[in-house]
Protein backbone atom coordinates (compact mmCIF):
# COMPACT_ATOMS: atom_id res chain seq x y z
CA UNK A 1 0.00 0.00 0.00
CA UNK A 2 1.13 3.51 -0.89
CA UNK A 3 0.66 6.81 0.63
CA UNK A 4 -0.27 9.17 -2.22
CA UNK A 5 -0.95 12.61 -2.65
CA UNK A 6 -2.96 14.16 -5.20
CA UNK A 7 -2.26 18.01 -6.15
CA UNK A 8 -4.70 18.78 -8.98
CA UNK A 9 -4.63 22.39 -11.19
CA UNK A 10 -4.66 24.45 -14.17
CA UNK A 11 -0.67 24.61 -14.01
CA UNK A 12 -0.69 27.37 -16.02
CA UNK A 13 2.00 27.33 -15.64
CA UNK A 14 3.48 25.62 -12.25
CA UNK A 15 5.29 27.79 -9.75
CA UNK A 16 7.29 27.28 -7.41
CA UNK A 17 4.26 28.20 -4.73
CA UNK A 18 3.01 24.16 -6.23
CA UNK A 19 6.30 22.61 -5.64
CA UNK A 20 5.82 24.24 -2.01
CA UNK A 21 2.75 23.22 -2.03
CA UNK A 22 3.68 19.34 -2.85
CA UNK A 23 7.00 19.11 -0.91
CA UNK A 24 5.20 20.40 2.73
CA UNK A 25 2.55 17.92 1.43
CA UNK A 26 5.00 15.29 0.92
CA UNK A 27 6.73 15.86 4.36
CA UNK A 28 3.86 16.25 6.76
CA UNK A 29 1.70 13.66 6.12
CA UNK A 30 4.65 10.68 5.30
CA UNK A 31 3.46 10.11 1.64
CA UNK A 32 5.44 8.10 -0.73
CA UNK A 33 4.81 10.48 -3.41
CA UNK A 34 2.71 13.39 -4.63
CA UNK A 35 0.73 13.02 -8.09
CA UNK A 36 0.59 16.95 -10.04
CA UNK A 37 -2.71 16.31 -11.96
CA UNK A 38 -2.97 18.91 -14.93
CA UNK A 39 -6.55 19.03 -15.82
CA UNK A 40 -7.99 18.61 -19.40
CA UNK A 41 -10.30 21.12 -19.13
CA UNK A 42 -11.51 23.45 -16.10
CA UNK A 43 -15.10 22.48 -15.34
CA UNK A 44 -16.42 25.84 -14.55
CA UNK A 45 -14.05 28.80 -15.79
CA UNK A 46 -11.86 28.92 -19.09
CA UNK A 47 -8.03 28.66 -18.40
CA UNK A 48 -6.52 32.24 -19.76
CA UNK A 49 -4.12 31.74 -21.97
CA UNK A 50 -4.08 28.20 -22.48
CA UNK A 51 -1.34 27.11 -24.50
CA UNK A 52 -2.90 23.38 -24.04
CA UNK A 53 -3.03 20.66 -21.68
CA UNK A 54 -0.06 18.57 -23.39
CA UNK A 55 2.22 21.72 -22.96
CA UNK A 56 0.92 22.33 -19.45
CA UNK A 57 1.82 18.62 -18.49
CA UNK A 58 4.96 19.03 -20.34
CA UNK A 59 5.56 22.13 -17.98
CA UNK A 60 4.64 20.12 -15.48
CA UNK A 61 7.45 17.41 -16.18
CA UNK A 62 9.88 20.09 -16.35
CA UNK A 63 9.33 21.26 -13.31
CA UNK A 64 9.16 18.01 -11.49
CA UNK A 65 12.68 16.90 -12.77
CA UNK A 66 15.05 15.48 -10.57
CA UNK A 67 12.54 15.45 -7.78
CA UNK A 68 11.89 11.24 -7.44
CA UNK A 69 9.13 12.49 -4.66
CA UNK A 70 6.97 13.81 -7.11
CA UNK A 71 5.39 12.87 -10.22
CA UNK A 72 2.95 13.81 -12.97
CA UNK A 73 -0.29 12.08 -14.07
CA UNK A 74 -1.54 12.46 -17.06
CA UNK A 75 -4.85 10.60 -16.38
CA UNK A 76 -7.54 14.03 -16.63
CA UNK A 77 -5.66 15.27 -19.56
CA UNK A 78 -5.67 11.55 -21.44
CA UNK A 79 -9.49 11.50 -20.53
CA UNK A 80 -10.39 14.86 -21.89
CA UNK A 81 -13.19 16.83 -21.21
CA UNK A 82 -14.06 18.70 -17.94
CA UNK A 83 -12.42 17.57 -14.71
CA UNK A 84 -13.99 16.43 -11.53
CA UNK A 85 -12.47 15.17 -8.78
CA UNK A 86 -14.79 12.47 -8.10
CA UNK A 87 -14.56 10.85 -11.08
CA UNK A 88 -10.15 11.40 -10.60
CA UNK A 89 -10.26 9.51 -7.27
CA UNK A 90 -12.68 6.85 -8.38
CA UNK A 91 -10.30 6.29 -11.24
CA UNK A 92 -7.13 6.40 -9.56
CA UNK A 93 -8.86 3.79 -6.62
CA UNK A 94 -9.75 1.15 -9.54
CA UNK A 95 -6.87 1.57 -10.65
CA UNK A 96 -4.78 0.54 -7.29
CA UNK A 97 -7.13 0.10 -3.97
CA UNK A 98 -4.74 -0.39 -1.89
CA UNK A 99 -3.51 2.87 -1.87
CA UNK A 100 -4.45 5.50 0.50
CA UNK A 101 -5.35 8.72 -1.23
CA UNK A 102 -4.61 12.13 -0.10
CA UNK A 103 -6.34 14.90 -2.09
CA UNK A 104 -4.40 18.15 -1.16
CA UNK A 105 -6.43 21.66 -1.44
CA UNK A 106 -6.05 24.72 -0.59
CA UNK A 107 -8.36 26.09 2.76
CA UNK A 108 -9.90 28.48 0.95
CA UNK A 109 -10.89 25.52 -2.02
CA UNK A 110 -11.99 23.30 1.34
CA UNK A 111 -14.23 25.49 2.42
CA UNK A 112 -15.96 25.00 -0.76
CA UNK A 113 -16.18 21.09 -0.58
CA UNK A 114 -19.68 21.23 -0.02
CA UNK A 115 -20.79 22.46 -3.48
CA UNK A 116 -18.44 19.96 -5.24
CA UNK A 117 -20.17 16.89 -6.96
CA UNK A 118 -20.19 14.00 -4.98
CA UNK A 119 -18.66 15.55 -2.05
CA UNK A 120 -19.14 12.41 0.35
CA UNK A 121 -17.45 10.09 -2.13
CA UNK A 122 -14.71 12.55 -2.43
CA UNK A 123 -14.46 12.19 1.03
CA UNK A 124 -14.84 8.41 0.85
CA UNK A 125 -12.06 7.78 -1.54
CA UNK A 126 -9.69 10.91 -0.07
CA UNK A 127 -7.93 12.50 2.91
CA UNK A 128 -8.44 15.89 2.71
CA UNK A 129 -5.06 17.32 2.93
CA UNK A 130 -5.93 21.47 3.92
CA UNK A 131 -2.43 23.40 2.71
CA UNK A 132 -2.80 26.73 4.80
CA UNK A 133 -0.30 29.45 5.52
CA UNK A 134 -2.48 30.35 8.76
CA UNK A 135 -5.79 29.67 10.19
CA UNK A 136 -7.72 31.79 8.43
CA UNK A 137 -9.53 28.85 6.64
CA UNK A 138 -9.05 25.79 9.08
CA UNK A 139 -12.09 26.09 11.11
CA UNK A 140 -14.46 26.96 8.37
CA UNK A 141 -12.86 24.08 6.39
CA UNK A 142 -13.04 21.46 9.02
CA UNK A 143 -16.92 22.78 9.16
CA UNK A 144 -17.24 22.20 6.00
CA UNK A 145 -16.38 18.70 5.85
CA UNK A 146 -18.33 18.20 9.30
CA UNK A 147 -21.45 19.29 7.10
CA UNK A 148 -20.93 16.41 4.83
CA UNK A 149 -19.54 13.48 7.58
CA UNK A 150 -20.67 15.13 10.89
CA UNK A 151 -18.96 13.58 13.89
CA UNK A 152 -16.83 11.65 11.47
CA UNK A 153 -15.19 15.00 9.80
CA UNK A 154 -11.52 14.95 11.63
CA UNK A 155 -10.85 11.40 10.46
CA UNK A 156 -11.11 12.62 6.78
CA UNK A 157 -9.37 15.94 7.25
CA UNK A 158 -5.32 16.81 7.88
CA UNK A 159 -4.14 19.86 7.98
CA UNK A 160 -0.37 21.33 6.28
CA UNK A 161 1.54 24.14 7.47
CA UNK A 162 2.80 26.14 4.02
CA UNK A 163 5.20 29.32 4.19
CA UNK A 164 3.63 32.44 2.41
CA UNK A 165 4.46 32.42 -0.94
CA UNK A 166 2.37 35.32 -2.53
CA UNK A 167 3.49 33.80 -6.21
CA UNK A 168 0.96 32.55 -8.50
CA UNK A 169 -0.01 31.67 -12.33
CA UNK A 170 -1.38 34.89 -13.32
CA UNK A 171 1.90 36.73 -12.05
CA UNK A 172 3.99 34.74 -13.90
CA UNK A 173 1.80 35.27 -17.05
CA UNK A 174 1.49 39.01 -16.20
CA UNK A 175 5.10 39.05 -16.30
CA UNK A 176 5.89 37.06 -19.28
CA UNK A 177 3.65 39.23 -21.19
CA UNK A 178 5.28 42.18 -19.67
CA UNK A 179 9.16 40.82 -20.56
CA UNK A 180 10.01 40.91 -16.91
CA UNK A 181 11.65 37.95 -15.07
CA UNK A 182 10.28 35.03 -14.06
CA UNK A 183 13.90 33.38 -12.77
CA UNK A 184 13.50 31.98 -9.11
CA UNK A 185 9.19 32.11 -9.55
CA UNK A 186 9.34 28.64 -11.85
CA UNK A 187 11.28 26.04 -11.93
CA UNK A 188 14.53 26.16 -13.99
CA UNK A 189 13.45 23.70 -16.70
CA UNK A 190 9.75 25.49 -16.96
CA UNK A 191 10.96 28.89 -17.68
CA UNK A 192 13.31 27.93 -20.54
CA UNK A 193 10.27 26.00 -21.85
CA UNK A 194 7.98 29.02 -21.85
CA UNK A 195 10.63 31.12 -23.76
CA UNK A 196 11.77 27.94 -26.11
CA UNK A 197 7.56 28.19 -27.22
CA UNK A 198 6.98 31.29 -26.71
CA UNK A 199 4.17 31.11 -24.32
CA UNK A 200 2.23 33.98 -22.62
CA UNK A 201 3.66 37.16 -24.53
CA UNK A 202 0.10 38.10 -25.13
CA UNK A 203 -1.32 37.89 -21.23
CA UNK A 204 -3.61 40.90 -20.27
CA UNK A 205 -2.21 41.72 -17.07
CA UNK A 206 -4.38 41.29 -14.04
CA UNK A 207 -7.72 39.17 -15.34
CA UNK A 208 -5.93 35.85 -14.36
CA UNK A 209 -7.48 33.31 -12.16
CA UNK A 210 -5.89 29.74 -10.75
CA UNK A 211 -8.47 27.22 -11.25
CA UNK A 212 -8.40 24.09 -8.82
CA UNK A 213 -9.80 20.52 -9.93
CA UNK A 214 -13.73 19.84 -8.41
Amino acid sequence: MSRVGVLGGTFNPPHIAHLICAQEAYVQLELDRVLLMPVAAPPHKQARDDPGPERRVEMCREAVAGDDRLEVSRLEVDRGGPSYTVDTLRELDARAPADELYLIVGGDMAETLPAWRDPADILRLAVLAVVERGDTHRERALASVHGILGDHAEDRVRLVDMPRVEISSSLVRDRVAAGRPIRYLVPGGVERYIQDQGLYRTTRAGAGVEVPIR
